[in-house]
């Protein structure tokens, strides 16, 4: 899984609004860069939501949740630290690191990797992680989430587990 989708292709298990019943829209461009199409107020225009828009929406709900530490896998979390300490780069998380999105028309399927904190109890932290995903993605965006996926990939442990400790004899 990678961090971050930018295909533009959708899944065969996202509805399109070509699919929905009773749809009237005209036949699909095969068009690869054509962005997903959201009705808000069609009869007046259209409007296009990008997979990296998904993201960042995704990745900052699920930061939202007590528990949640870090996301991305540990090359990502690595690639990032380096990124942030480079001159001229940004020194603020990537909003979207740890998270996968493949966007439909209609539909929007999500995949996070996240770093829990150590006593965390981690079913509960990934419920709340689900509800919040897809409260803020569906509410921002009004694409209908079909699955939030979410993949701990590491639990942190806290600075004073990682301090040396007094020995224990002297």
């Amino acid at each position: 899984m990678s961090d971050q989708s930018s295909s533009t292709t959708r899944s065969p298990d996202l509805q399109s609004r070509d699919d929905a019943p009773g749809s009237s829209s005209p036949a699909r461009s095969s068009d690869p860069k054509r962005r997903p199409q959201v009705d808000a107020g069609a009869e007046r225009g259209s409007l296009s939501i990008a997979d990296g828009v998904v993201a960042k929406i995704a990745g900052i709900a699920c930061r939202e949740v007590s528990g949640v530490y870090n996301m991305g896998t540990g090359a990502s979390r690595l690639f990032g630290a380096v990124k942030e300490h480079l001159p001229g780069t940004s020194t603020t998380p990537d909003a979207a690191q740890g998270v996968s999105v493949e966007v439909g028309d209609i539909e929007t399927a999500i995949d996070l990797d996240v770093v829990t904190e150590y006593g965390a109890a981690i079913p509960d932290v990934a419920r709340a992680i689900r509800e919040n995903v897809i409260r803020r993605v569906e509410t921002m965006t009004g694409l209908s989430v079909t699955e939030v996926n979410v993949s701990v990939d590491d639990v942190y442990l806290g600075d004073e587990l990682s301090e040396p400790q007094e020995p224990r004899v002297q």
